[in-house]
């Protein structure tokens, strides 16, 4: 199962107020483990970046001006979001400006239960505590040290982990579900493990195999570690 981990940034609150998308960042996960492949975009909101928007992000004017418009962008971000799964925390405000601007470009907009949303998750799982993402990293001991200002990439990346942590760890089936051996955008039952190159040296020490074999030969000849396939 294909799913992405996204966030974006924007000017503000509302984009029926002329707020826009300034940031999106984006983790792709395959059967629960991250592939590695992200997305990453920052934006020309072609507004002004206001004063409390440029202390949360930390993007001014003049770091965005040259960088392109939604519209340029959009059918870059649709393909790369395809028909996934979007994990997103606080979902209703990233998809309320992803379809603002995918709208206002002409373009797809995306499907409302397309999204899951974390904050809705972490609350069920936890009544009454807090769910900020912040939170969350305490909870679960998740590293967001490097989280000193918004940014929609690393804000991301923090999330997927607190995601899995949030529906019981990397692999929450135990790789039980068909599909889980194969290598992503690789045919299912494709890829097998191989043995190791070098065996594993043995961690007992000499005193506890002695041990082991004066056990054993107490045990006579029916004993099953005398026993060979």
């Amino acid at each position: 199962m294909r799913e992405i981990v996204l966030d974006t940034e924007t000017t503000g609150f509302e984009p029926s107020e002329g707020h826009r998308i300034v940031e999106i960042g984006a983790v792709e996960l395959f059967n629960h483990m991250p592939t590695g492949r992200t997305y990453h975009q920052y934006i020309n909101p072609e507004r002004p970046m206001p004063n409390e928007a440029f202390e949360v992000h930390g993007l001014g004017d003049e770091f965005l001006r040259d960088k392109p418009v939604f519209a340029a962008i959009g059918r870059a971000f649709l393909d790369f979001v395809g028909e996934a799964r979007l994990v997103i925390h606080n979902a209703a405000f990233d998809m309320k400006f992803l379809n603002f601007e995918l709208g206002r470009a002409g373009l797809p907009r995306l499907a409302p239960d397309q999204a899951l949303d974390t904050l809705a998750l972490a609350r069920q799982r936890f009544p009454g505590a807090p769910a900020t993402l912040d939170a969350l990293c305490r909870r679960f001991g998740v590293d967001n040290s490097a989280r000193e200002k918004h940014g929609a990439l690393l804000d991301s990346e923090i999330l997927a982990e607190v995601y899995l942590e949030l529906i019981g760890g990397r692999q929450p089936d135990f790789g039980l579900a068909s599909s889980a051996g194969a290598r992503p955008g690789s045919p299912e039952g494709e890829w097998r493990p191989r043995p190791r190159p070098v065996a594993l040296p043995p961690r007992i020490t000499e005193e506890e195999a002695a041990a082991h074999a004066a056990f054993v030969a107490k045990l006579g000849d029916g004993a099953i570690w005398l026993k060979r396939a």
